[in-house]
């Protein structure tokens, strides 16, 4: 069988276990939800409400039915894309609420990230390129830390640090109040910003997003560093590098051009993984900094117990982490020959 048709069976085979893996997931979500303890009716009318006012609206919302009965409902609605209404939110769809706070969480992640390859990578390859040195050890020690500190800790204290103490950054929030934010046409604050030509209003959005991406960024920048640093030491030590400098090739460029090309491969394929760090990380980010993405709805609708929110927003969540992870298999076998499905 040639690599394209295996790779054609394997692709088929994970969008067929697509929705299998989502069915399972919400599943899951929904059994958990029912099971922890507290009644979303308390937080809607208050504990200290009549039974019969509670009754009432218990079966408003459809909780009066058997657990069987609520999860046919629900999962009959997931198969015409309706993930429901909130049931703290005067009857808001979920799917509006996705709408309208995602694009906060695309801003915060996309930021992040690209702040977690600059660093991670940069000192993965200084750490690298000096084995047996303090260099290397503080890119152990460096990757250690950023994956083991706790986000919400990390991101008080540089609050402390950074807003408080010196005052260089907000403490929290996506854009001042006292300022007009961009006209939406993505709903993300920079790139409308510039659409509408507005500088002002684009380097407001990058001063407030700069500390909660610089918190998550920096937390999740140890993944890659330890990858490209284990990577790139034992590609360094590889046949085609030695070829390489036997031939007088400088060796700045043997590390940026040769070993360090190779030792990228790995990167992308935890980069799937890193989605679903990524996503968990931006509801601790988002809470810390009061930064108004969905990541924060979530919270305060865990704390509502408001189930079609939470339900919804997990299942969005879920998905984006199934077809990550595709995404990033097809791309790895690409990029990569010697990979084969």
């Amino acid at each position: 069988m040639s690599r394209l048709k295996s790779l054609q069976y394997y692709l088929l085979a994970r969008l067929f276990l697509a929705p299998v893996m989502l069915w399972m997931i919400v599943t899951i979500i929904f059994g958990l939800m029912r099971a922890t303890p507290g009644d979303p009716v308390d937080a809607i009318v208050g504990s200290k409400a009549s039974t019969e006012i509670k009754n009432e609206m218990r079966k408003t919302l459809g909780l009066d039915k058997s657990l069987w009965d609520q999860y046919t409902d629900y999962l009959g609605k997931l198969l015409h894309f309706d993930l429901g209404e909130s049931i703290t939110s005067s009857g808001l769809k979920v799917t509006k609420i996705i709408g309208d706070f995602f694009p906060a969480t695309i801003e915060l992640a996309t930021g992040a990230i690209i702040i977690a390859f600059a660093v991670g990578i940069t000192i993965g390859v200084i750490a690298a390129s000096k084995p047996g040195t303090k260099t290397e050890g503080f890119g152990r020690l460096f990757g250690v830390i950023s994956y083991s500190v706790p986000i919400f800790w990390a991101g008080m204290l540089l609050q402390i640090v950074f807003s408080v103490g010196l005052g260089w950054f907000p403490l929290g929030g996506r854009f001042p109040s006292s300022l007009q934010p961009p006209d939406k046409i993505f709903g993300l604050y920079t790139i409308d910003s510039l659409l509408h030509f507005n500088l002002s209003q684009f380097f407001t959005s990058i001063y407030y997003l700069a500390l909660p991406c610089l918190t998550l960024g920096i937390l999740l920048s140890g993944i890659f560093e330890r990858i490209v640093r284990v990577n790139l030491k034992e590609n360094l030590k590889s046949d085609y590098v030695e070829a390489a400098r036997a031939r007088g090739i400088p060796e700045r460029q043997i590390l940026l051009v040769h070993a360090l090309k190779n030792s990228l491969i790995p990167v992308i394929t935890v980069l799937g993984l890193t989605t679903a760090s990524l996503l968990g990380g931006a509801v601790l980010t988002e809470t810390t900094f009061s930064w108004p993405g969905l990541g924060g709805r979530l919270y305060e609708a865990i704390s509502a117990r408001d189930y079609p929110t939470i339900q919804g927003i997990m299942v969005f969540f879920a998905a984006i982490v199934v077809i990550a992870s595709i995404v990033i298999d097809l791309i790895n076998a690409l990029v990569d020959p010697r990979i084969k499905y």
